[in-house]
């Protein structure tokens, strides 16, 4: 090996950003390997590589005494006539190799420091098993069945925004895997559209998500008198539709985060109305009270939006109609507040709501809640 093909070498290292100490050192093994099976030695050989002119020098390892543990050996110089021809082939080897493992460690490096936040790529293969995606030249994804919502199909080279859930160091290539399922998908698409939330203005507080059906997120704003729904939902919806097409027609609820739990727990069953939430501190649980005709509104469909809404606040959720709250004597009138706390402000009037859905025009009985006729009815409190 001339000293021309070390500068070459150490060239290359500096360009690649690859240690030329490691790379050397992984030459003269590659070298040592090489030449045992080449002449076919029983012992152990060793190189050295010149790091100024290049030589090489090869030397069999012959045992002369010690241990077991540490034996000792003395160098036999074998050096072949022909070191440079194999030399040259053993380095195009070693740079070949060490090149491909410097540039995995770069892009494991890059991406594992990426993991939490999303990415831009075009579908390269879709199947059953897995789909790729190129996030760049030489730089594919992998976003596995699981983490696919169930209504999407991907199309060669559709662009798709996905989110990076783990990076792994493999023999081969890092295998960076991402989601089109994970509720931190809808936070970074909403902090690409909404100025306001990437500017730290309006934060999202809290994310519930049923991946390619419905999502619900909660905000709030640092700003007294801006607006954290209207910032996010944008003029005329274009800033959640944007997102919403992203994630093909998934719907998405915005609500405004409020630090009261029963306020909180109202607003997160939108669009319904909320007569009233009696929210229960020890329990984590809140009895939700609503109009009869916007129950099943409330709890939608299967169950859906109070199970957004009970995600979305941590809070476990019981919802009943004005009718049902009415028979099991809660009453249903008044402010939303704590269980237990102050008697709520009342109008004088019959709490209870008949079958036609209207509450009583009654006037409740002194130190009751209810007419003299559903006082009768009601179970004793």
């Amino acid at each position: 090996m001339s000293s021309e093909l070390m500068e070459a070498l150490k060239a290359l290292a500096a360009e690649k950003s690859i240690d030329e100490l490691e790379m050397l050192d992984k030459l003269e093994m590659q070298l040592a390997a090489t030449y045992r099976r080449m002449m076919d030695l029983e012992n152990e050989t060793r190189v050295v590589l010149d790091r100024e002119t290049g030589r090489i020098y090869v030397y069999e390892l012959i045992p002369v005494g010690g241990t077991e543990e540490e034996p000792v050996f003395e160098e036999k110089d074998i050096t072949p006539k022909d070191v440079s021809r194999i030399a040259a082939q053993a380095a195009k080897s070693v740079i070949t190799q060490t090149i491909r493992e410097a540039e995995r460690d770069q892009v494991y490096d890059e991406y594992n420091d990426r993991v939490g936040e999303s990415v831009t790529g075009t579908v390269q293969q879709s199947d059953s098993r897995y789909t790729l995606i190129k996030l760049r030249e030489g730089v594919e994804a992998l976003l596995p069945p699981s983490e696919q919502p169930h209504n999407e199909r991907y199309d060669h080279n559709q662009r798709i925004k996905a989110y990076i859930i783990e990076v792994r160091k493999t023999s081969n290539e890092p295998s960076i895997v991402v989601s089109r399922t994970h509720p931190g998908l809808i936070r970074r698409l909403f902090e690409l559209e909404v100025p306001e939330i990437y500017d730290g203005i309006v934060e999202i507080k809290s994310v519930a998500r049923e991946p390619g059906m419905r999502s619900k997120i909660a905000v709030s704003s640092r700003e007294s008198g801006l607006d954290p729904v209207g910032a996010c939902v944008g003029p005329k919806g274009s800033r959640v539709r944007m997102i919403v097409s992203e994630l093909r027609g998934e719907r998405i609820d915005v609500v405004p985060w409020n630090e009261d739990a029963a306020t909180y727990v109202a607003n997160a069953l939108s669009p319904a109305k909320v007569s009233r939430v009696i929210a229960n501190e020890a329990s984590h649980t809140a009895t939700v009270i609503v109009p009869n005709d916007q129950l099943s509104l409330a709890i939608g469909k299967e169950g859906q939006n109070a199970r957004l809404a009970a995600k979305l606040t941590g809070w476990r959720i019981d919802i009943k109609s004005q009718m049902q709250a009415a028979e099991q004597g809660i009453a249903s009138a008044g402010l939303s507040g704590e269980e237990g706390g102050p008697e709520e402000e009342r109008d004088g009037r019959c709490v209870a709501v008949t079958s036609s859905g209207l509450r009583c025009r009654n006037k409740a009985v002194p130190d009751n809640v209810y007419c003299r006729i559903h006082a009768k009815e009601a179970p004793a409190e």
